[in-house]
């Protein structure tokens, strides 16, 4: 057997959101209505938090996340609060699928009006808060967006050419703007952070990228820019912080937004991306083979999210092990991790499974490991 792990990622883990609790939504609308005050609001979010955090570390988890309870969407949440981004007139329409039809994601736009900067700690007193509230013994975990996720979610058009007349210095100052963040984040004692990416893995997909070259940029070799961000953002990680990234194919109401093995960026991204372990989605065929772990490196970890968050009836532990084992012939079983394939609630709304059935997707994954790791 091999020893569980007592460093960021563990062998039980999970992405970063879970299912809004029907007090947090309630007070969300009665905010948005004007009956109660910001205070009440985040008093309310305050009490649930602290409640999700119990129930992280009564399920068995060594790590806590605050659920993503405060946001609406797991990254423009994030984005919106970068110094030069603004919300811009009309709506993104992003499509996901899912077995009954297609339905649309549709934030608002964004638009880079002036240089990119962190005016202040994003999330930061969120991130004070789980900590006053994660107890002794589990590690305070927070999720933010990659840094390619503000380029790929509103691309060149998003961008002003009179602020960023030569793209080179929009990459250098978000690059710098994300040092910043994980800089201040450390700061408040952050040992384990997570950005978030869909678009790594949304590239390995055809129809993406014939979505990106249609609007005029260089699809086949993108990820490899994405690789060089995350890398320079963190070229002054803090040593004693974990940075891991998640990897997805969109999650939104039980839906998905793209298919494909992890085939296309896989070299470039496993040997070059400069972090310490890889939260991937493998929970149906449309992430395709373990093949491609091959080109991870000895010492980076690999979180197989082999338990699905878009449906609620739980996996069988067995089928779990062998998936395991089969991981296990391209990449070392001690690199391996277990942890669901995202997150429950990418954005406010959640996926189509109860409260009860996210325990026992967290439950199962800890028994699982308990099993496989001893």
């Amino acid at each position: 057997m091999l020893p569980m792990r007592t460093t960021p990622p563990f062998r039980a883990d999970h992405v970063g959101s879970l299912l809004r609790p029907a007090s947090v939504l309630a007070a969300r609308d009665d905010f948005a209505a004007g009956r109660i005050t910001a205070e009440r609001l985040r008093a309310a979010e305050d009490a649930a938090i602290a409640d999700v955090v119990a129930m992280q570390q009564n399920a068995g988890l060594q790590t806590a996340t605050d659920g993503e309870f405060r946001r609406a969407s797991w990254h423009m949440d994030f984005i919106y609060q970068i110094g030069g981004i603004g919300k811009a007139p009309g709506n993104l329409a992003v499509k996901f699928h899912n077995p009954s039809g297609d339905i649309e994601w549709t934030p608002a736009a964004l638009h880079v009006g002036s240089k990119l900067r962190m005016d202040k700690t994003i999330f930061g007193e969120d991130f004070a808060y789980l900590r006053s509230v994660v107890p002794a013994g589990v590690t305070a975990k927070q999720t933010i967006p990659s840094p390619n996720m503000v380029h790929y979610r509103g691309g060149p058009a998003a961008i002003d050419p009179q602020v960023y007349p030569d793209i080179e210095e929009f990459w250098s100052d978000l690059s710098a703007a994300y040092a910043d963040e994980v800089a201040r984040l450390d700061a408040l004692g952050c040992t384990y952070l997570q950005f978030d990416d869909t678009s790594l893995a949304y590239l390995n997909d055809p129809a993406q990228r014939a979505e990106i070259a249609g609007r005029g940029e260089d699809a086949e070799h993108l990820h490899l820019r994405y690789i060089r961000q995350v890398n320079d953002a963190l070229a002054a990680k803090p040593a004693g912080m974990t940075v891991t990234t998640h990897l997805c194919r969109g999650n939104f109401r039980s839906s998905w937004a793209a298919s494909g093995g992890y085939d296309f960026v896989a070299e470039a991204l496993f040997s070059g991306l400069n972090v310490d372990g890889f939260f991937l989605e493998y929970d149906d065929e449309r992430s395709g083979g373990f093949e491609p772990l091959r080109f991870v490196p000895r010492g980076k970890m690999v979180v197989l999210g082999l338990v699905t968050t878009k449906r609620g009836e739980l996996e069988d532990p067995d089928m779990l092990k062998r998936r395991i084992e089969q991981a296990s012939k391209f990449v070392s079983l001690d690199q391996i991790c277990l942890s669901p394939q995202c997150g429950f609630s990418s954005t406010v709304e959640g996926n189509a499974l109860s409260y009860e059935q996210e325990v026992a997707k967290l439950e199962l994954i800890i028994k699982v490991a308990e099993d496989v790791w001893g």
